[in-house]
C-alpha cells in the first residue's frame, strides 16, 4: 500500500479523528457569500469536494467576526445567522457523500480584511465602496498606498480573541470534525508575528516571544473551550531577508505543541508585496521538513503539489504525514480517485460515477452508504 493511501490519526484532549488516506483539502475563499452567510455556492463546491476521495476537507478561511472578512464577500461564523447558513449548507452537502472528515479555518484578515474580490482587483476598498476600517498590530498598510489599519489595544485584542473561542464553539455545535486558526498569509495572526508587520512597543512587538504571544493566547484560549482537533496554518517564512522565517516558525510551533496543537499546516508568504517567492513544485516542502523535523506534531505539505507520485514521495522522504491540495482539486474534483488509481490505493464514492474509470481502475472505488450524517 503507498503512504498516501495509508491511514492517519489526528488526535485532541478529548477527540481521535481516524483518517482512512493522507490527502486533504486544502481551504479555497469562494468569496460567494452574502453577509457572511453560506450560499448554495458552497452546498455545490462542499458536496463538489466532499466527493473527491479526500480523507478530510477543509472549509474555507471563516471569519470571526464582520471586519475580519478578507473581502465582503467572505464566509463568516459570528453569530446566529451566519452559524444557521453554515450549519444548513453543510448539513446538506454531508448527506450528498461519503463520510468525509470536515475540518473549518477560522480567521481573521486583519490589514488585509475590506478588499475587493481578486477578480476585482482584489485591492483595499474605501467606505464608499463598501469597506470599512482594517485592524493591525501597528498602523502600517500593506501596500504603501493603502489607508493604515488602526492598531489595536488591548481590549481589541481581547475582543478578537473571544470572537475566536465563540466561532469555534459554533464549529462544534455544527458538527465539524477539526478546526485550524489561521496564522498565514499575511492574515491577522501572522501580522503579529512578523516584524514586518508588527513594530509595536509594548509586550506584543519586539522580541520573537513578544510577537508570538497574541497568537498563542488566541490559541490557548480556543484550545480551553474546545478539546477537539486543533491545528495551525502557519506561513513558515515571508520570503524577505529580516523578516519571519523557518527558525522563529519552529520555535513558535514548539510552543503550539506545549499548548496541545494536534497538526501544523505549513504554507509561506502573504505579508509584504516585496516577496520573493521560489515559486515551483514542492516550494514549501523544505519548510514543511524543516518543521517536522523540529516537532513531535503531525505535519501538513501544500504547495504546488499536482501528482499522485508527487505526493507519495513526499510521505516516502519524510517530509510530511499529510499532503494538501487546493488548486489542483478546483481544475480536478476528482484528484484522490485518479491518485487511487495511480498507487493502487482506494477511495470511497458513490456508485453512480464508478463507470467513470476503465474497468480495471475500478478496484480504486470502496463501497459507500452515501447520507449517514
Amino acid at each position: 500500500m503507498s503512504l498516501l493511501f495509508s491511514p492517519f490519526t489526528l488526535t485532541g484532549p478529548d477527540a481521535t479523528l481516524a483518517l482512512p488516506n493522507r490527502i486533504v483539502v486544502a481551504p479555497m475563499c469562494q468569496y460567494a457569500a452574502v453577509d457572511g452567510q453560506a450560499t448554495d455556492w458552497h452546498l455545490m463546491h462542499w458536496g463538489n469536494l466532499l466527493n473527491s476521495g479526500a480523507a478530510m476537507f477543509t472549509i474555507e478561511a471563516t471569519a470571526v467576526v464582520p471586519e475580519g472578512r478578507i473581502t465582503p464577500a467572505c464566509l463568516g461564523l459570528w453569530d446566529d445567522a451566519t452559524e444557521a447558513a453554515l450549519r444548513e449548507r453543510l448539513h446538506r452537502a454531508r448527506k450528498l457523500a461519503p463520510d468525509t472528515a470536515v475540518c473549518i479555518q477560522l480567521a481573521h484578515a486583519g490589514r488585509k480584511a475590506s478588499s475587493a474580490v481578486p477578480w476585482e482587483g482584489g485591492q483595499l476598498l474605501g467606505g464608499a465602496q463598501g469597506g470599512w476600517q482594517t485592524l493591525g498590530p501597528s498602523a502600517l498598510p500593506q501596500l504603501p498606498q493603502e489607508a493604515p489599519p488602526l492598531e489595536m489595544d488591548r481590549a481589541a485584542m481581547g475582543r478578537v480573541r473571544d470572537a475566536f473561542v465563540r466561532a469555534a464553539q459554533r464549529a462544534q455545535a455544527m458538527g465539524v470534525d477539526a478546526i485550524e486558526l489561521h496564522s498565514a498569509h499575511g492574515y491577522l495572526m501572522h501580522e503579529f508575528l512578523s516584524p514586518i508587520s508588527n513594530q509595536r512597543s509594548d509586550a506584543y512587538g519586539g522580541s520573537l516571544d513578544k510577537r508570538m504571544r497574541f497568537p498563542l493566547e488566541i490559541f490557548t484560549a480556543v484550545r480551553k473551550a474546545y478539546s477537539g482537533v486543533l491545528g495551525v496554518r502557519l506561513s513558515a517564512s515571508d520570503w524577505i531577508d529580516g523578516g519571519w522565517d523557518c527558525a522563529q516558525s519552529a520555535v513558535f510551533v514548539q510552543q503550539l505543541e506545549d499548548l496541545g496543537c494536534s497538526f501544523i499546516h505549513v504554507s509561506s508568504g502573504g505579508v509584504s508585496p516585496q516577496q520573493k517567492i521560489a515559486l515551483g513544485p514542492n516550494y514549501q516542502v523544505g519548510f514543511a521538513s524543516e518543521i517536522r523535523k523540529a516537532v513531535g506534531m503531525p505535519t501538513v505539505a501544500v504547495g504546488l503539489i499536482t501528482e499522485a507520485q508527487q505526493a507519495e514521495a513526499i510521505l516516502q522522504a519524510g517530509d510530511a504525514d499529510l499532503i494538501a491540495l487546493a488548486r489542483a482539486f478546483l481544475y480536478q474534483p476528482r484528484w484522490g480517485w485518479q491518485a487511487a488509481a495511480a498507487l493502487g490505493g482506494q477511495v470511497q464514492a458513490h456508485p453512480a460515477y464508478w463507470r467513470c474509470l476503465p474497468r480495471d481502475a475500478q478496484a480504486a472505488f470502496g463501497k459507500v452508504t452515501i447520507g449517514g450524517r
